[in-house]
């Protein structure tokens, strides 16, 4: 399930399973050693969001990859992002904080349209199989393998 829809998307919406969340790397290890992860990042990227070339703030994004048959979620490393890169991954997430007014979501969508030169009806399209993909997920228990960066949870 790694490309949804007709066409791969540059930038495309990654929403974790329900049951997934606060799994993340980023909530269980120490704030000094996840800096240190995410400055190294930022580097490897050359200070520029990965999918738009953005030169502002950037923020780090944990990729995972979902194996359905074995439900598993794995991390397989990570990206250095823009801000609004970074809403239309976690566009879930996106929609809450719009809903309390701290996002404008219209120009989230409108950075999704921009970066992979589509339509806003493609992009209903792409979000409706991403959260229909989600739900499906979030039905399940999931394992969830931290990789090589497993050493850093803290016990």
């Amino acid at each position: 399930m790694a490309e949804m829809g007709r066409r791969p998307f540059k930038l495309m919406i990654d929403l974790v399973p329900e049951t997934c969340w606060y799994s993340s790397l980023y909530k269980r290890m120490p704030r000094s050693k996840w800096d240190e992860i995410r400055h190294q990042a930022y580097l490897d990227a050359g200070q520029v969001c990965q999918i738009c070339g953005a030169k502002e703030k950037l923020e780090c994004h944990e990729v995972w990859e979902y194996d359905d048959e074995k439900l598993l979620q794995k991390l397989k490393g990570f990206m250095a992002l823009c801000p609004m890169c970074h809403h239309v991954k976690h566009f879930g997430r996106s929609q809450q904080l719009a809903a309390e007014g701290r996002l404008d979501l219209d120009a989230i969508i409108a950075h999704f349209c921009k970066i992979n030169k589509v339509t806003r009806k493609e992009f209903s399209a792409h979000k409706s199989e991403g959260f229909s993909i989600w739900q499906e997920r979030s039905q399940k228990k999931w394992k969830t393998d931290l990789g090589r960066w497993s050493i850093y949870v803290r016990s």
